[in-house]
């Protein structure tokens, strides 16, 4: 069985996500925040960041991205994701690596400025730049959607609901809604998904 790693308003969302898309059992372990974490936590998440995924054979892995497409290949009967020899899973690879390589240390940025700068009053800067590489990374992703149901392929994936978990964090919803009108339309249908409705009822990652 697996074991995940999480705490509400985490990245632990979109592997939650997919381990109920995928029916696979497993145990939540919720960590919560602490500048003195358990030894045994840092053991398999060196940086204290969640979320963490433990493996049925006892390994551990951190990077929400890189356990999404894990659970994409281990469960290939969920449709996670573009099937491996499909032609969009290039597209599938690409922008998961797009949004956890620009996007995510954006928003981390945005919300632990403190961590990105040794002046005491250079927070702000950090922020302001920040926002504005959230802002240049959705407007790529919005044209990507444009005349497109889905992010990759034909169908729902874990890259939209990547995606959707991550401008679920922008710091001005409504005008993220108006900016990016491709990812506002993906991410209504998103928040009538089943699923996602349930998830977000303890993440609390957008208004219900």
């Amino acid at each position: 069985m697996y074991k995940l790693y999480t705490r509400p308003g985490s990245g632990g969302f979109v592997v939650e996500a997919a381990l109920a898309l995928a029916n696979a059992p497993f145990e939540q372990i919720d960590v919560p925040k602490s500048d003195r974490p358990d030894p045994a936590f840092l053991d398999i998440s060196p940086l204290n960041q969640v979320p963490v995924l433990t493996l049925p054979d006892g390994r551990s892995m951190t990077e929400s991205a890189a356990i999404c497409i894990l659970l994409a290949e281990r469960h290939p009967e969920a449709s996670l994701a573009p099937a491996i020899d499909a032609p969009a899973r290039v597209e599938f690879l690409r922008w998961m690596a797009f949004m956890s390589s620009v996007l995510y240390p954006a928003i981390l940025r945005l919300y632990y400025a403190y961590r990105y700068t040794a002046d005491a009053d250079g927070t702000k800067a950090v922020k302001q730049a920040a926002i504005a590489e959230m802002d240049r990374g959705f407007a790529v992703l919005d044209a990507a959607l444009r005349g497109r149901d889905w992010l990759v392929g034909e169908a729902m994936s874990l890259a939209d609901i990547y995606l959707v978990m991550l401008v679920a964090w922008h710091p001005d919803i409504e005008t993220a809604r108006t900016a990016w009108p491709d990812i506002e339309r993906l991410w209504a249908k998103l928040r009538e998904h089943p699923l996602l409705k349930t998830l977000n009822t303890s993440h609390e990652m957008w208004p219900g």
